[in-house]
């Protein structure tokens, strides 16, 4: 009876163990019984389809096809591409020092970087690039362009330029350099004349945290600093650990910057500030727009969290993953999303759902619907990005602005103007000449724009007409639609303000490249104004922090 009873107990560790065995290995059979599938179908079709198919760019499709399922931060980086993680990882690369972007359907320099081949050797923001070496440059192979541009230091580089305002193209001999990006774009005291240190991050290379501090010594050795604002708007992220390098600055040492939990780290990973802060307790402000992500939102969270900071501006863009870059065979490699983070109360603001409604995720992940609270307990809110302390909207409220805008008027005008006037005319014309000269620039342009309301008109034009109705009432619409000229004309009327604000920080960026702009767009700043009256009073900057 007792042999009996041990061959039962036997039999049933022996089952238990080969149904734990089966569940470790489940994955791994699933995985093999996959690759062997979509390698035979590879195989057969490389080999067999009617048509010759490219073995490369067949399997580089397949690929594309496999992490389309999953979030848009998981990529296949190839041998060409690797460059770009070495400038995001070292904050470093061969070229000449311009960013280049698409304005009217041409290839055109948008911005310089002080100091470097291109600004030194006279190369203006706006001139259109038409050839690089012997290579016609065009809208068609733009995406070539880096790599035209991006050589080993010392290369020289031959860049054919068409400018406004000149019949004749201008050649450039550049040489490319080693160009170190700087994360911090422009530092100083602003308003001119006050205490308040202000700091524009712009990304999160390696050096974020070094360029913070160099900044914030150099100011002190002017005067003493009373408020400091860290302008995070527009800044996409980085490095994680660069974040973490820029919170130690102005958190005390051992708090909790930010963790991160994945499959492979279920327990998580916690960071906290290992160094003495150089700033601990001067008044700090962050601001903040849906540009700002990943990296910026970890400093952000981490600053509101503990009550370090007020946040000002809109709420953050809402990117709560963690990338690894795995390096692959051939020289390639898989950014992969390997986690979440979290901030010090806790919240992930990952504001999208990746996995939702889609079966090749497991649904059975938790949900965290908790309420977080700062060290001041101060209700924060996770999911959907960083909410501001002070919700205050920057841009204009007229659509006609925005539109102008996005179809790039400003900055067609201001290269147009800034190359066929001298300084002294730019600098001495007036609010409502420069105003005048925009009109004259959309009437050559022949600039259109159609509101909501002229569209809604236009369809029901055309239903009147489809319907038959009488000619009376389509002349009553053509009437309505005249009316929208003048509707059109006192709208840029009434916002006149925003419309040479912006024109203004076109001609800065001519005259004075990124530090112009930035000095000129603070001026008319509702986010920035707001942020610094919020820090001069201290009633209301310890009531939003909750300070006693």
């Amino acid at each position: 009876m007792k042999k009996k009873f041990y061959k039962i107990i036997a039999v049933i560790t022996l089952l238990i163990l080969v149904g734990f065995v089966n569940s470790d290995s489940d994955i791994y059979f699933q995985m093999s019984k996959s690759i062997d599938i979509f390698g035979r179908v590879y195989k057969e079709i490389a080999l067999n389809y009617v048509d010759e198919v490219k073995p490369e760019p067949f399997m580089l499709e397949g690929i594309k096809g496999m992490l389309s399922t999953l979030d848009p931060y998981t990529v296949y980086i190839d041998a060409n591409h690797q460059k770009d993680i070495e400038i995001i990882t070292k904050g470093k690369y061969g070229g000449i020092g311009a960013t280049v972007g698409i304005q009217n359907n041409k290839v055109t320099v948008v911005d310089l970087i002080e100091g470097y081949s291109a600004q030194r050797q006279g190369i203006r923001i706006g001139d259109v690039i038409v050839k690089v070496d012997s290579i016609e440059i065009s809208r068609k192979n733009y995406n070539k362009l880096g790599d035209y541009l991006k050589k080993e230091p010392g290369t020289e580089i031959s860049i054919t330029i068409k400018r406004e305002g000149l019949k004749d193209e201008l050649v450039f001999n550049l040489v490319s350099e080693e160009i170190e990006i700087k994360n911090l774009t422009y530092y100083g005291f602003v308003p001119a004349g006050s205490n308040n240190a202000y700091l524009k991050l712009s990304g999160f290379t390696r050096s974020a945290g070094d360029e913070i501090r160099k900044a914030i010594q150099e100011l002190r050795g002017q005067k003493d600093i009373k408020s400091i604002v860290l302008d995070l708007r527009g800044n996409p992220g980085g490095l994680l650990d660069a974040a973490v390098d820029v919170c130690e600055k102005f958190l005390k040492k051992n708090q909790v910057v930010v963790s991160i939990k994945g499959r492979s780290n279920k327990k998580g990973q916690t960071y906290k500030a290992k160094e003495k802060p150089i700033a601990p307790d001067i008044k700090l402000a962050v601001l903040v727009d849906n540009g700002s992500a990943s990296a910026s939102e970890i400093v952000t969270g981490a600053l509101q969290d503990h009550d370090r900071a007020i946040v000002v501006g809109t709420k953050s863009f809402g990117k709560g993953l963690v990338q690894t870059v795995v390096p692959l065979s051939f020289n390639t490699s898989l950014k992969l999303t390997t986690a979440r983070y979290y901030t010090p109360s806790g919240r992930c603001i990952q504001k999208i759902d990746y996995s939702k409604g889609k079966d090749v995720f497991d649904s059975s992940r938790q949900k965290n619907n908790k309420t977080f609270f700062t060290d001041n307990k101060r209700e924060v809110f996770a999911g959907g990005g960083i909410t501001p302390d002070s919700i205050v909207i920057n841009s204009s409220e007229s659509p006609f602005v925005k539109v102008l805008l996005a179809k790039g008027m400003f900055f067609r005008f201001a290269t147009r103007f800034f190359n066929t006037n001298t300084e002294d005319i730019i600098n001495t014309k007036t609010d409502d000449e420069l105003f005048n000269d925009f009109m004259e620039h959309l009437k050559q342009e022949k600039f259109k724009y159609k509101s909501n309301s002229e569209k809604l008109l236009n369809e029901l034009e055309d239903t009147f007409e489809d319907d038959g109705y009488d000619s009376d009432l389509l002349t009553e619409i053509e009437k309505l639609k005249s009316k929208f000229v003048n509707v059109k004309e006192k709208e840029l009327t009434k916002y006149k303000k925003d419309i040479i604000a912006e024109i203004k920080k076109e001609l800065a960026a001519r005259a004075n490249g990124r530090k112009g702009r930035i000095i000129e767009s603070l001026k008319h700043d509702n986010q920035f104004a707001t942020t610094v009256n919020i820090l001069n009073d201290d009633f209301v900057y310890n009531k939003l922090l909750h300070k006693n």
